[in-house]
């Protein structure tokens, strides 16, 4: 089979190996960004129980590889409780690997906002409560938006590291557009031996990174405004 035969089958399953990536990214920033904050809110409560126990969790997942966790998510009811609660398709797969990404970037965006919060003086709390703020209001009218302005660069970062990220669900079969470039060079529809396709798994990232960094960039302008 020649090249101007392979490409639109390569083309066509890089395609739909990349609509499979891109439902991951924005499946986990949809869920990692809320979860994240209510995560950081527990790891900063004064109930100390609480709040070291949110400490250990995050200190876990941030201390293991992402890779484990995936495996260990999705194989781990079936070998220890005989109950295989993603089933063997691939929306199972995409399941699990959504709860691993989700609860994993969950664990580092909660550092990031802790930090942000953090990092607002707290005499501008104290101005709110004088002049009879509740604390709600103070959070969203005074420390978020300043909270916002100080996480968006690490953030960024994150976001960008997401991108790359999402091909460590092929661990787990799951087919992002790395497992579909890699199927060509150990035999898929008719083509084996050939590790071009791969090179073009890199365009893709690049095109969506560089993107990215470019939104994200004038998000970060935008912002300026609270300095």
């Amino acid at each position: 089979m020649s090249f101007s035969e392979q490409f639109p089958i390569v083309f066509q399953a890089l395609n739909e190996g990349f609509l499979q990536t891109l439902r991951l990214f924005f499946v986990t920033l949809l869920g990692a960004v809320p979860l994240g904050l209510i995560i950081s809110f527990g790891s900063m409560s004064r109930f100390k129980p609480l709040s070291y126990l949110v400490k250990i969790i995050v200190w876990i997942i941030r201390g293991t590889p992402l890779m484990i966790q995936l495996l260990i998510i999705f194989y781990f009811p079936g070998i220890v409780f005989k109950n295989n609660i993603w089933g063997g398709d691939e929306g199972g797969r995409f399941l699990a690997a959504s709860v691993a990404f989700i609860f994993n970037y969950a664990c580092y965006f909660s550092e990031i906002y802790r930090g942000g919060i953090q990092g607002v003086p707290h005499g501008q709390e104290e101005a709110g409560l004088v002049l009879g703020m509740t604390k709600s209001q103070i959070f969203f009218k005074i420390t978020l938006l300043q909270m916002i302005k100080r996480i968006v660069p690490p953030m960024s970062n994150e976001i960008i590291t997401l991108v790359k990220d999402t091909s460590l669900a092929r661990v787990i079969a799951l087919q992002e557009i790395i497992w579909a470039g890699q199927s060509f060079l150990k035999g898929s529809q008719g083509i084996a031996g050939q590790i071009w396709p791969l090179f073009f798994t890199a365009v893709y990232y690049l095109v969506f990174s560089g993107i990215l960094t470019v939104l994200l960039g004038r998000l970060e302008k935008k912002l300026e405004y609270f300095r």
